[in-house]
């Protein structure tokens, strides 16, 4: 059904029914842009969101970055930024494709409608002019019939009349016809205006107005169409990015399946242990009988044996992790400065001619693992050094390495410098056009005297890590002797040896980095080793590995916890010895 033919006479209900379309267009368009805005912004606050709880860069060195439920947490919050990009998108397609587009069409259906509606008003105007001069041609042809009746009357009655001249009967009569014959042109000059009126009713009525109605019956399901498919996109446009929403919502599941409660308690120990020997039991000196001390000393130094806390309240009082940070003499009384002894027992012990605190720390300090290079390690408020002899030698001897690692990028990166600036130098002097050599002096020193510095700072690092037993690929460590105190050599200022230094047993340790480390990497496997978990390898000088992946050990592991693999493709690198099964070659 067709509105020409149906609604032929419903111009006005036609012309109202498109508009009210137009109008449900432009509704459905700023429907889609609010909705737009409501995701930008949802986008925005879930951005906000991840930023605002993700590590800033200089708290992502912290060391409970390392822990599985710290980077599932990261996981979650990139996941939740990549969800934000999704809803970002769903509101930049539906812009483009909704919005945009059909406001686009809006336009074009907007124009289209106006040309048929001005096509029909002139089709009406020009029907109401031909019926204009119909109606003008018919009260003109019945003004003249009029005039033409009265005439003729007017003829007759002169004719009769006995008392008028035969010219005013002859005059009367020619009035007559002559308006007789007027009446007779307007009569057919309105028989042609009726037909050509009828004509273009007809037209009007049969063929343009029922074209133009149909035409705007074809924009108006057109209109209706295309705002159909913009109501499928709008939930097209979401269900487009649904996979990928889903995959963002899988990967959060995931990140909480891999928090590993047990590889996080392996890692704050890998972190966090000290490297520390348990102190050995004290034996009990018995000062009635004179006991030689020179066996006292050797049974204090006994390392495997089993602690014995000093003080009287050994169970309560733990002064090693208590929260005092200096000893106090009440809590040590074996070491207290006994009363005199009588003559028979003989002279006191030359031991405690020393201060008894200073001899407790010394007697102590020779139970836990050699390395130890001074007891301020284990004080609760250490002050920090350059050298990091304030942390327990596992601890030293990562942030050493890693300082190391540091200043090894830097003095590469200032060797680059200064290569780069030579060939430059080089060019100006080849080509003087190019540049003058001489403005790159103080750069070229400058670089020069960075190098030394950072030159400098190795050397420094690398004694320091040697001290502290560190190993690595890329440094060469020298075997130094240390006292209990820390000092680099064993002998006083003034050059006689003092009553405290003792030979450092941690030199027999430390023997493998000698020279040869170097040539490390050349060195055969010496057996090979399966992973049991998975390993990200995230820091310096280690290697990820994955569960099942077998691996060749190359170097074992020297009591840090820790084990160097290689690869078949050349890969070396370290990993946690907790994390394989080894099997040596035989």
């Amino acid at each position: 059904m067709d509105w020409g033919t149906e609604l032929w006479d419903q111009y006005d209900i036609i012309d109202k029914h498109t508009q009210s379309g137009l109008e449900l267009v432009e509704k459905y368009v700023k429907f889609v842009k609010e909705r737009t805005e409501i995701e930008q912004n949802y986008a925005k606050q879930l951005r906000n969101l991840s930023k605002k709880y993700n590590l800033k860069r200089s708290s992502k060195d912290e060391p409970e970055c390392r822990l599985s439920s710290y980077q599932a947490f990261l996981d979650i919050l990139n996941e939740m930024n990549d969800y934000a990009g999704q809803r970002e998108l769903i509101a930049e397609n539906m812009m483009m494709n909704i919005c945009i587009d059909l406001t686009k069409y809006l336009q074009e259906l907007k124009q289209e409608r106006k040309t048929f509606l001005m096509e029909a008003k002139k089709a009406q105007q020009c029907l109401e002019s031909t019926y204009k001069q119909l109606d003008s041609s018919k009260k003109r042809f019945e003004r003249e019939w009029r005039e033409a009746e009265r005439a003729a009357q007017y003829a007759e009655k002169t004719d009769q009349d006995i008392n008028a001249t035969k010219a005013d009967v002859e005059k009367a009569k020619q009035q007559a016809h002559m308006r007789a014959h007027i009446a007779e042109e307007c009569k057919n000059d309105y028989a042609a205006q009726l037909q050509k009126y009828n004509k273009e009713q007809n037209q009007f009525y049969f063929s343009d107005m029922p074209l133009i109605f149909n035409k705007l019956q074809d924009l108006d399901e057109r209109r209706v169409q295309k705002l159909a498919q913009g109501y499928i996109l709008f939930s097209d446009t979401e269900k487009h990015v649904m996979p990928i929403i889903s995959k963002c919502l899988e990967g959060i599941t995931k990140a909480g399946t891999n928090v590993n409660e047990r590889n996080d308690s392996v890692v704050v120990i890998e972190q966090n242990k000290s490297g520390f020997e348990r102190p050995g039991d004290l034996e009990f000196e018995d000062y009635s009988q004179g006991i030689n001390r020179a066996s006292s000393d050797s049974s204090l130094g006994t390392p495997k044996s089993h602690v014995d806390l000093p003080g009287k309240n050994k169970s309560k009082n733990f002064w090693l992790f208590s929260k005092r940070s200096k000893l106090s003499p009440a809590t040590l009384p074996p070491f207290s400065t006994p009363p005199a002894p009588s003559p028979a027992n003989g002279p006191p012990s030359p031991k405690f001619g020393r201060d008894p605190l200073s001899y407790c720390l010394k007697e102590i300090n020779k139970t836990v693992k050699p390395r130890i290079s001074s007891f301020r390690t284990l004080r609760r408020s250490p002050t920090v050094t350059e050298d990091f002899a304030h942390l327990p030698p596992e601890q030293r001897r990562k942030r050493l390495q890693q300082k190391l690692e540091e200043i090894h990028k830097e003095l590469q990166k200032e060797v680059d410098q200064s290569e780069a600036l030579g060939k430059m130098k080089d060019v100006y002097e080849k080509n003087p056009q190019m540049g003058d050599p001489a403005t790159l002096a103080s750069q070229i020193n400058q670089t020069s005297q960075n190098i030394e510095r950072l030159r400098g700072e190795v050397n420094k690092y690398e004694t320091w890590l040697a001290e502290a037993g560190g190993r690595g690929e890329t440094f060469r460590y020298k075997t130094q002797t240390f006292n209990n105190n820390g000092a680099h050599d064993t002998n006083s200022p003034d050059g006689a040896q003092t009553d405290d230094a003792t030979p450092d047993p941690s030199q027999a340790i430390y023997a493998e980095f000698d020279d040869d480390f170097e040539d490390e990497e050349l060195s055969a496997p010496i057996g090979k080793c399966t992973a049991m978990y998975n390993f990200p390898g995230a820091s310096e000088g280690t290697i990820s590995m994955q569960e099942g992946e077998e691996l060749a050990v190359v170097e074992e592991d020297k009591g840090d916890g820790w084990t160097r693999v290689r690869r078949n493709n050349g890969d070396e690198g370290y990993i946690p010895t907790s994390y394989v099964t080894i099997t040596l070659n035989k």
